[in-house]
């Protein structure tokens, strides 16, 4: 049970309305923690820019934020996160087969040496406290320039804020994550945890 009802999408501001609708575009339902950080305006509107510069395509191609945005939300045990990155596989072109395959990153031909050395770096930055290795990063600038590293570390810290608002707040999971999860995440252990 959520410990902080989100707001009602109708009773807020209309200057709300534009990060609202991005959100719900961007990915495909309206989501609860967004409606739950509603409650304070200003921090919604500098959760939108941050999310705005992060999580969009730039040097680093959406389809490793994505996969980074699930690695690390695992690693924190956030529930809600991970079938929210989940979710989005499709969107960002991650194959089925992918998808099935990033329990076992590590040793999957599917993925490629950087892409292994970026999910690493998810796991191992995404732990508290932070795990990582001066090995990790130095296997990390084998494959990635300052810039991409930056952009990494950004979706990292991205999900390390909202990691910890929906665990705080127990962020109900809404609908369409939820059954993509229980469909296939929960073969490989996700659960859904406080955020019924």
């Amino acid at each position: 049970m959520p410990r902080l009802d989100p707001l009602p999408v109708e009773e807020l501001p209309a200057e709300l309305q534009p990060i609202l609708q991005y959100a719900e575009a961007t990915m495909g339902f309206m989501a609860n923690d967004v409606l739950t950080m509603a409650h304070w305006p200003e921090l919604l509107r500098a959760m939108g820019a941050v999310v705005g510069v992060t999580f969009t395509p730039g040097s680093v191609d959406m389809a490793l934020k994505r996969m980074v945005g699930f690695i690390s939300s695992m690693s924190a045990g956030c529930q809600y996160c991970a079938a929210h990155n989940g979710v989005g596989f499709p969107d960002d072109g991650i194959e089925p087969a992918k998808r099935d395959a990033i329990w076992a990153y590590e040793t999957s031909p599917l993925f490629t040496d950087a892409e292994r050395a970026a999910l690493n770096f998810a796991r191992a930055v995404g732990q508290t406290p932070n795990a990582l290795t001066d090995a990790e990063f130095a296997e990390l600038q084998a494959h990635f320039d300052t810039r991409q590293i930056m952009e990494l570390a950004g979706v990292i810290c991205l999900f390390g804020f909202l990691n910890r608002w929906n665990s705080t707040f127990s962020t109900a999971l809404e609908g369409k994550p939820r059954d993509y999860a229980e469909e296939f995440l929960s073969p490989h252990g996700w659960t859904i945890g406080p955020h019924e």
